[in-house]
């Protein structure tokens, strides 16, 4: 068996596409997965599973769409995977500590990247590495003009993202 990550964007957010994260888990479970647990109401989840991350990715949003009725970007990534993204991380610690972390459904294309790079804002950062978005903010995340969307489109992938504290409660809650 094989510990992931379940990435899950845009539930429990402002009152829309709202999922019971104990209903989730017994859904879950029934369909194959072992040792489920959630973690907050975003869309964290820690499965073991034998399958490979696409099938997993896959079967997760199956289970979702077939079950409450709506269609969400789901990304899976082994603990190892997840704990690679967390260490390459190229900022400061300061930074790092108050940055995040966007998971990227694969890695992008090359001509892709260098056509983002030239997006730019003031008072924010951002840099590209292998499936993930390392972005950082003086003014906040919430204050930022970075668009998640706009990557997404551009870069021609799916994409959710995770603060440090989160991306750090992950990889403690999965470890064996």
């Amino acid at each position: 068996m094989i510990k992931f990550i379940i990435l899950i964007r845009g539930i429990n957010v402002g009152g829309h596409k709202k999922v019971q994260m104990s209903e989730l888990r017994e859904l879950l479970a029934k369909v194959g997965f072992q040792d489920v647990k959630t973690y907050i109401q975003s869309g964290n989840i820690i499965l073991n599973a034998s399958e490979e991350n696409s099938k997993v990715e896959s079967k997760v949003k199956q289970t979702i769409q077939s079950h409450f009725g709506f269609d969400v970007p789901v990304i899976a990534k082994t603990r190892a995977e997840l704990k690679r993204i967390f260490d390459a991380c190229p900022f400061s610690e300061e930074k790092k500590e108050n940055s995040y972390f966007v998971m990227l459904s694969d890695i992008p294309e090359a001509e892709l990247i260098d056509e983002v790079k030239t997006i730019t804002y003031v008072n924010e950062e951002y840099q590209i590495l292998n499936d993930c978005i390392y972005f950082y903010s003086s003014i906040g995340y919430g204050n930022s003009k970075f668009n998640m969307n706009v990557f997404e489109k551009k870069l021609n992938v799916k994409a959710t993202s995770r603060n440090y504290k989160t991306m750090v409660k992950l990889l403690s809650l999965s470890f064996d």
